[in-house]
């Protein structure tokens, strides 16, 4: 019993975020299969990033009492490997799906791999260190990875939809989402700072505010959005 109340701890806020993307795709939802199967490719994603963190920790001995160290440990060997894997399976296989047909659909398809990545990592945290780790993630580090991939599906959108822009806006969907989780992560790998923890959170706030402002923006922008009857009839009354 002890081991299915840990799984419901592990798998909720994941299965919360994605329901809550699922149902702010209005206009044209994707196929539940090619759901599933990006939520595996977020699984991947995370061997992907223990195989190439594993010689990283070869290489680089860092210090965990050193704010240089540590700014090097947040954004580029955790929050740029992380991403980076992520991103490989957004950018280069779900980004060329045909059902990837207008600008929310990168959210939907970031969403799906980063909860992919973020339940795998949360069943190994929550197995291994608790209920109290359990409930503290989940309503930090899950929801921080579902802003993460909100902003890079929100750049990978535009990126598909603006041609001209196309590598620009796939750079910056890596740069920002790298940014806010290396952000995120070095205020707590410092937090022998007394107090400097709170930037975490700070830096959380901002990304879900940014978050909720690129669902909105993306779901204005669907091709999809029926007009009304009135106007494509022409019969509405002047």
């Amino acid at each position: 019993m002890d081991i299915l109340i840990l799984l419901a701890l592990a798998l909720a806020p994941g299965a919360a975020i994605i329901l809550y993307i699922y149902l702010k795709d209005k206009h044209e939802r994707e196929p539940l299969k090619l759901l599933l199967i990006s939520f595996l490719y977020g699984v991947f994603s995370v061997f992907l990033t223990l195989s190439i963190s594993w010689p990283l920790d070869l290489i680089l001995a860092l210090h965990d009492d050193d704010v240089i160290h540590q700014f090097a440990n947040a954004f580029f060997k955790v929050a740029f490997v992380e991403e980076l894997s992520k991103f490989i399976f957004i950018r280069f296989i779900l980004y060329n799906n045909k059902n990837f047909n207008e600008p929310f659909d990168g959210i939907v398809y970031a969403i799906m791999v980063g909860m992919g990545f973020a339940t795998l990592e949360n069943i190994l945290y929550v197995f291994q260190y608790g209920v109290s780790t359990g409930i503290v993630r989940m309503f930090t580090a899950v929801p921080a990875h579902g802003t993460f991939a909100v902003l890079m599906g929100y750049y990978l959108g535009k990126a598909k939809f603006t041609h001209r822009k196309e590598l620009l806006y796939a750079v910056f969907a890596l740069l920002v989402a790298t940014g806010f989780h290396g952000l995120y992560d070095y205020f707590l790998f410092i937090s022998f700072i007394p107090g400097i923890w709170i930037g975490a959170f700070l830096s959380l706030l901002v990304a879900l505010v940014l978050s909720r402002k690129a669902i909105l923006l993306h779901q204005q922008s669907s091709p999809f959005i029926r007009q009304p009857r009135d106007h494509i009839s022409g019969t509405g009354e002047n």
